[in-house]
């Protein structure tokens, strides 16, 4: 049994999670811990390989894979903590610059029109950032992120990197209104913080990535967000962010947009070898004079090693636009907004393991809901779709009462040899 890694101030290091966000104590992710000299190296992944049917006449299916690495390399220095870190996707490969079929998700661009009805491959950097935390009194820490490549100080934990969500492979219908940052090309963050509560500041790229998804676009910091979280105990999270996007879309270069969200993470420890994690969050863009909202309710159960359950009601108010419906003489109006509602669900099982990683099977499935004036561009008020998969991650970590850490077979102990 070995003890946490400790950042100034006590703040354990398996309280990080996207960008510069926190996750509670309570819950982990899913990642291998490695010591080499001075340095603690952390790969954390997933990489499932799935066929996607969604129904109805704007579905489609496709066999491809999602997946993404992270390597992150740790060390005192200077009297405080450094961090250097990398994550990448072979999205644009395993997908293709479309991405992969989901009924009533927008956004992003491909061959110069708007995306729909389908979620946008990761860019291959997703992340190249350092950061640097350190303690200047005791119970006072300055912290200073900088990325390439990277997330700021505005939404909730991105979907990928939350315990609630890290199993389901499809993204949120609001990931456009609460955590579509994650992948910013220029970002630079500086906070402060104590041991349960963290203010921060960002400037960074308002623009979303091109779909050019291999290369850096092209760095800029024309916008600005800023975000504060509160460790409340070992159970729950709080954050609430603002930023400003500054021309956020290509399509619409003149368009800026206002964004809020608001999150709150729970999550604890199930018997010995599991654990339970949920998240409400709240996101709202405003452009043009008009705001539209977004509410997602999650919750991810690792009730042991062999048998994960996931789920996540969302309720999103998406325009015409948004959804690329027609517009125009005989269609919508293009700030028409319909309310959508998603109910997903699903569950993995464990077949087999290694030393390092975890291989499992397992089923998504989304019932949609949609106002009736949309109908006849889905086909049903209720259209469906589903995914099977193969999913392979690291081992998961079991936390005790004390606050450490036992690896599960494997998975998380510090190597000297």
């Amino acid at each position: 049994m070995m003890a946490m890694m400790i950042d100034p101030l006590g703040v354990s290091m398996e309280r990080m999670g996207s960008g510069t966000t926190w996750i509670p104590d309570a819950v982990s992710l899913p990642a291998r811990h490695v010591m080499s000299g001075s340095w603690l190296l952390m790969l954390h992944g997933f990489v499932f390989v799935q066929y996607d049917k969604q129904g109805g006449p704007r579905g489609d299916e496709q066999f491809g894979s999602l997946n993404w690495a992270m390597l992150m390399a740790s060390r005192d220095m200077w009297g405080g903590r450094f961090q250097a870190r990398t994550m990448l996707s072979l999205d644009p490969a395993t997908l293709s610059n479309r991405g992969y079929p989901l009924l009533l998700q927008t956004g992003e661009s491909y061959n110069g029109q708007p995306v729909h009805d389908r979620q946008h491959p990761h860019d291959f950097w997703m992340e190249l950032a350092v950061m640097y935390e350190r303690a200047i009194s005791h119970s006072l820490g300055v912290s200073v992120y900088a990325a390439p490549s990277g997330e700021p100080a505005l939404g909730p934990v991105a979907f990928m990197h939350r315990p609630s969500a890290m199993d389901n492979l499809a993204a949120p219908l609001s990931h456009h209104w609460q955590d579509a940052t994650h992948i910013s090309f220029g970002v630079l963050t500086a906070g402060l913080f104590g041991q349960h509560w963290k203010l921060e500041g960002s400037v960074f790229n308002g623009r979303e990535p091109d779909e050019q998804r291999w290369g850096f676009d092209r760095l800029r910091l024309d916008s600005y967000s800023g975000r504060f979280t509160a460790h409340l105990d070992s159970s729950w999270v709080i954050a609430a962010g603002y930023g400003f996007l500054k021309s956020p879309e290509a399509l619409n270069p003149s368009q800026s947009l206002h964004r809020v969200t608001a999150s709150v993470l729970h999550g604890r420890k199930l018997a010995m070898d599991g654990q339970i994690a949920s998240a409400v969050i709240w996101g709202a863009n405003r452009r043009s004079g008009r705001t539209t909202h977004s509410a997602v309710a999650e919750t991810e159960a690792v009730l042991d090693p062999r048998n994960t359950f996931f789920g996540r009601l969302e309720v999103v108010q998406k325009t015409a636009e948004d959804l690329v419906l027609p517009t125009g003489l005989g269609g919508f109006a293009p700030e028409s907004t319909f309310t959508v509602t998603a109910l997903s669900v699903g569950y993995i099982r464990e077949v087999t393991r290694t030393r390092w990683a975890t291989v499992g099977i397992g089923f998504q499935g989304s019932l949609n809901a949609v106002p009736a004036p949309l109908d006849p561009f889905y086909g049903s008020r209720t259209p469906i779709g589903g995914m099977i998969f193969v999913r392979v991650r690291p081992l998961h970590a079991r936390h005790d009462m004390a606050g450490n850490i036992t690896p599960m077979l494997g998975m998380r102990e510090h190597n000297h040899e």
